[in-house]
């Protein structure tokens, strides 16, 4: 993009969202940006490897009995 395009831009952004509520759009567009970022460079928190099944304490219930 150019330096005429960006203007044009941000003139609209302006028209749209009004001088006063810029602060806080790029304030929330940061945030986003540095949660992004942490969570991409942190390690997963979820443990997707696979455990053993792990055998349960109780027997299983017998069939009924016929009669």
């Amino acid at each position: 993009m150019g330096m005429g395009e960006l203007v044009v831009v941000l003139i609209v952004v302006i028209l749209v969202f009004g001088a006063s509520k810029i602060p806080a759009l790029g304030d929330g567009l940061g945030k986003a940006i540095r949660n992004i970022k942490k969570s991409v460079s942190e390690d997963p928190a979820i443990d997707v490897t696979a455990k053993k099944p792990t055998t349960p304490s109780t027997p299983p219930a017998s069939p009924p009995k016929p009669g």
